[in-house]
């Protein structure tokens, strides 16, 4: 079932996909679906495909809080571990070092304490 799964989300990450422009920008950063680059005030960011799926929900959901458990889910299409709680945290602290966004004054991944992560609008 988890190969299957793997199979399914490759084929739409990677497959034909659409030929429309995906492009999402958000306060100089920049997020092209097709060629799964991004940039940040005119630099191109590394991504691991994790750090851009992330990046990529947490766009598409601004201005709504997601949890670790939703950011998971959306990320794996997999059941949530309760023992695993600090992936998500660790892609989200990777993402801001790529940044090099500040850790108590975030401008664009905010932490709700307790809740979890959001892109204001």
């Amino acid at each position: 079932m988890a190969r299957v799964k793997a199979q399914l989300r490759r084929y739409k990450e990677y497959g034909e996909g659409t030929k429309e422009n995906n492009t999402i920008y958000y306060k100089g950063l920049i997020l092209d679906r097709n060629s799964r680059h991004v940039n940040f005030n005119g630099k191109e960011l590394k991504l691991t495909p994790t750090e851009f799926n992330l990046i990529e929900i947490l766009l598409l959901n601004k201005g709504h809080v997601l949890n670790g458990e939703k950011l998971f889910h959306l990320l794996r299409e997999e059941e949530y571990y309760s023992k695993s709680t600090n992936t998500i945290t660790v892609h989200i602290r990777n993402l801001r070092e790529k940044m090099e966004e500040s850790f108590e004054h975030p401008e664009y991944i905010k932490t709700v304490w307790g809740v979890g992560y959001i892109i204001e609008d």
